[in-house]
């Protein structure tokens, strides 16, 4: 099999060096800054609220169903735990995130609560 020994190579083009002081060229990749992931994602937090009160509600439901002060089966209660619980968790979490974040507690920002 034969070599091949006398092959130009080029160099390909770096995509680090694309940052405004390299040839004036603009990249919006370099344009970071801290404030501009401070907008409050009002929607977000709103939804957030809801479940929270809405597993809060399901919970209580269970609660009393489970204890006998409201009537229905077991099935049902265990329903609503299940509900509860899947509605109170990522309602709980977002509101929390959004607590500290408003409070100015280090290492929360309202970049973590996704936009919708």
């Amino acid at each position: 099999m034969a070599s091949r020994r006398n092959v130009n190579y080029t160099r390909l083009p770096d995509e680090d060096n694309d940052y405004i002081g390299n040839e004036g060229r603009y990249d919006p990749r370099f344009d970071y800054s801290p404030a501009s992931m401070d907008e409050i994602p009002w929607k977000s937090i709103a939804l957030a609220l809801f479940l929270l009160v809405l597993g809060c509600g399901l919970l209580f439901l269970s609660f009393f169903i489970f204890t006998g002060h409201m009537g229905g089966d077991r099935s049902q209660a265990y329903g609503l735990l299940g509900l509860g619980a899947l509605t109170f968790l990522p309602g709980f979490y977002e509101t929390r995130i959004a607590y500290y974040s408003w409070r100015g507690a280090q290492g929360y920002r309202y970049a973590a609560i996704p936009g919708y």
